[in-house]
């Protein structure tokens, strides 16, 4: 009988020590967890304001490009009738455009379509020295 008891009590104290390991890993992950999402959220609303910023930036970068170009055509139109210079830098803007948009579609052309074709052919020839044949 007492080997009986002793045995019920570290059964007892065990399952006791299990529970309670289980209830602290079960805090533990809670927290970690809770952790993560602050950490989340706090990295998110320095990136919203960072694109924000950025976006910020970009609107007074065009701003600027715009009043660039207006310098542009009123320095020329002080020896040329100001349509004439609104003119200039209006088929330069066109001219600019048609450039960067050729230039860019030749770019796509040459990434399409995108599938990793150096990777597949040097797949298929690992798997052809592996192979043996």
């Amino acid at each position: 009988m007492h080997t009986r008891a002793t045995s019920n009590g570290n059964a007892a104290g065990l399952g006791a020590a299990v529970k309670q390991v289980t209830e602290r890993m079960s805090a533990l992950v809670r927290l970690e967890l809770e952790l993560a999402s602050l950490e989340l959220k706090r990295k998110v609303a320095s990136l919203g304001a960072g694109i924000g910023l950025a976006v910020g930036a970009a609107l007074f970068g065009v701003l600027g490009l715009g009043f660039l170009f207006a310098t542009v055509a009123a320095a020329l139109a002080t020896f040329l009738a100001t349509w004439l210079a609104l003119l200039i830098v209006t088929v330069f803007l066109f001219l600019l455009a048609a450039v960067l948009g050729l230039v860019g579609l030749r770019a796509i052309k040459k990434g399409t379509p995108p599938v990793p074709e150096q990777a597949i052919r040097e797949a298929k020839l690992t798997t052809t020295a592996l192979k043996g044949d």
